[in-house]
């Protein structure tokens, strides 16, 4: 949902790559919930992080707290943030219709929404 998010409000100025230290599929209910909203990633992949080593990053953002604490190191002078969104799987796993699902994943689609909208500037704060 990050990348989806960023290319749709910020491809002027950020180049988005997503990727994990694991790969899972793509979400149908991530893919639901950012339809919603006019963001579609049905296009999107799982990708693992190391499909980007060598490659030249401004910024590492970490969105999970197994990504934080599994993130490979990157060379020196790349910025590494860390946001801890809640994991919409593992909320969804507690509940039991379609409707309670979606509305886990919509929360943390509209919280990461107010994440990029001030990016890059955010950054530099």
């Amino acid at each position: 949902m990050v990348e989806g998010w960023a290319r749709k409000l910020k491809s002027e100025c950020i180049q988005a790559y997503s990727a994990g230290t694991e790969t899972h599929g793509l979400n149908p209910y991530a893919v639901r919930v950012m339809a919603e909203v006019g963001v579609d990633i049905s296009r999107q992949r799982s990708k693992l992080v190391d499909e980007f080593r060598g490659s030249d990053f401004d910024y590492i953002v970490t969105v999970c707290g197994h990504a934080y604490e599994k993130c490979p190191v990157f060379p020196v002078g790349i910025k590494t943030f860390h946001v801890g969104f809640d994991d919409p799987p593992a909320m969804a796993a507690a509940c039991d219709t379609d409707e309670e699902k979606l509305n886990c994943y919509s929360i943390v689609r509209d919280q990461i929404r107010g994440f990029i909208q001030p990016l890059p500037e955010a950054f530099e704060k």
